[in-house]
């Protein structure tokens, strides 16, 4: 039983050694990407040969790109202090009708100009929730725009609740191209791709952001995840009632 214990601490080891060696190539990696893309940037910025109108172009691409690294290192260290347990959040009695209402509205100009119809469908008479109402709405921004984000023009985003007696479940479904079910635990990774190696396009997020609605609902003692779905992605997460 000692060896079979050894042998499981050695595997466990093992897990949290290959996770953190593929964090850090993962960040490395969208480090990179704008890094070197503000050095050349810079480089030609500086060149007297550049029209004002190239110049001004060349610093519009740079704020682009200090913006993704902000927004990274931000996201990064969010995630950080999730894990490590530095949480000091005031959790209330939350009516999700109207955070639902409110977030969705907030999303409406990104999806409109995608042509993506973004829905709320969350009852009045719905038992409230028990938790941070600026972190429970950072979750939904994450997951609304995700699903906005994959899905094709003309298509749509619906966000619903319901509450079965002890905990309050909100969803966020789409009609998008959905994720294959072997896929679905391993969204919530950081840095994620949707297979080895594949490329995330410019305004793709951090690719933090399943993995900190994961942290924050589990801090909330809730749980994510993909629920099955005839079209696209429907995303699933629970909350506490309020007593």
């Amino acid at each position: 039983s000692t060896w079979l214990l050894s042998r499981d601490v050695i595997a466990e080891r093992d897990a949290a050694e290959k996770a953190r060696r593929d964090l850090v190539a993962a960040v490395s990696h969208d480090l990179r990407t704008p890094l070197t893309s503000l050095r050349l940037l810079a480089d030609a910025t500086r060149d007297d040969v550049v029209d004002p109108d190239t110049r001004r172009s060349y610093l519009e691409q740079m704020s682009v790109h200090i913006r993704s690294l902000s927004a990274l290192i931000e996201d990064l260290f969010e995630l950080s202090r999730l894990e490590a347990g530095d949480i000091e959040w005031s959790l209330q009695r939350v009516r999700l009708d109207e955070l639902v209402g409110e977030t969705v509205e907030a999303m409406r100009a990104q999806a409109d100009a995608k042509h993506v119809a973004v829905q709320a469908h969350v009852p009045g008479n719905l038992a409230p929730a028990r938790a941070n109402p600026e972190k429970l709405q950072r979750v939904l921004f994450n997951l609304i725009q995700n699903a906005i984000r994959h899905t094709p023009a003309d298509g749509s985003v619906t966000v619903a609740a319901e509450s079965n007696g002890v905990t309050v479940e909100v969803e966020v479904a789409d009609t998008g191209e959905g994720l294959p079910a072997e896929d679905r635990e391993r969204a919530f990774e950081p840095f994620y791709r949707g297979g080895a190696g594949a490329a995330r396009a410019a305004g793709d997020g951090t690719g933090l952001g399943l993995t900190i609605c994961r942290a924050i609902v589990e801090a909330h003692g809730g749980e994510i995840w993909f629920a099955d779905s005839r079209r696209g992605a429907c995303v699933r997460f629970s909350l506490p009632r309020a007593r």
